[in-house]
């Protein structure tokens, strides 16, 4: 269990070496010694903080200034959310307080030339294949588009599940077919795993490269890398045969799965990889024994 007084950033736990995410409602979360317990009508369960990535806290629920302080020391990312975790109301932030990831991650966005540097390279990393350099940004999105709709019809075919397309209104949740209820908790899940991923190493959720404009478009980029091979196939697979408690199948689905294909080890690297950037140890590449003191001042480079 890592100390409760982290004054290293170094001894912040590393991502890669976490579970992937808990959700709870209708529950209470306080301290308990250096990790949080979760109390409800069954009783008190203690969730080890060091050792968790994403607390995905539904409505209903309280939780203490003390826990949510071990858990921000314990670099776990809290998002406040709607039941099933269909609505995304707020989050903490990450445990890195250098700005390293964030710089880079600015520079790649800022310049359309590194930036379709990065968008190739994200589009490789889910066709698994190199793409000629005379494919056009249009191009690419068709490609993906092809692919993604083949996903589906496979998906759908496999499954015997009747899919006409993503449909779904969050005002009328239930009022939803299963497979399109499935398919948006699993992305959900999906979403703040890869949240999470970038906060702890100090990226914006926000910085785009495919997507942009909104505040989790980062989060989109990543998370769309992995959608085809894990929650695509889970979301029918229990849509086939859904459950009376769909959603919470489907969140215990993902966690399952998540830990199978070892997905909170390969996030990390693969935000590097799609940045262009060298695929270090995931920590701060600057180290300060004083989380409050003002950072360093910039000097122009011809002043220099």
């Amino acid at each position: 269990m890592a100390d409760s007084n982290i004054t290293d950033l170094r001894m912040l736990p590393k991502f890669r070496d976490s579970l992937s995410f808990l959700y709870f409602e209708h529950v209470s979360i306080d301290r308990h010694e250096n990790a949080i317990a979760i109390h409800d009508a069954n009783g008190m369960t203690p969730v080890p903080a060091a050792s968790l990535a994403v607390l995905m806290i539904g409505p209903g629920s309280r939780i203490t200034h003390a826990a949510i302080a071990v858990l921000a020391e314990n670099n776990c990312l809290v998002i406040w959310c709607g039941e099933e975790n269909v609505r995304f109301y707020a989050c903490g932030m990450g445990g890195t307080r250098s700005a390293a990831g964030l710089i880079h991650q600015a520079k790649m966005a800022s310049d359309e030339r590194l930036r379709l540097q990065v968008v190739r390279r994200m589009y490789c990393m889910r066709f698994l294949e190199d793409i000629a350099d005379d494919v056009t940004i249009e191009q690419l999105r068709g490609m993906e588009g092809a692919r993604v709709r083949t996903a589906y019809a496979k998906a759908s075919s496999q499954t015997g599940v009747p899919w006409s397309g993503r449909n779904y209104d969050r005002s009328k949740w239930e009022k939803g077919d299963p497979v399109n209820r499935a398919l948006s908790t699993a992305n959900s899940c999906l979403y703040g795993l890869c949240h999470s991923a970038i906060l702890s190493t100090g990226y914006s959720p926000a910085l785009g490269f495919i997507h942009t404009g909104k505040q989790l478009s980062f989060v989109y980029d990543i998370a769309d890398l992995y959608k085809v091979q894990l929650t695509i196939p889970l979301a029918f697979r229990i849509a086939a045969n859904p459950p009376e408690d769909l959603e919470r199948a489907v969140r215990m689905a993902c966690r399952n799965k998540f830990w199978e294909t070892r997905l909170v080890e390969k996030v990390v690297p693969d935000i590097r990889l799609a940045l262009g950037e060298a695929n270090d140890a995931d920590e701060p590449s600057v180290f300060d024994s004083d989380q409050v003191r003002p950072a360093d001042l910039w000097t122009p480079t011809s002043e220099e």
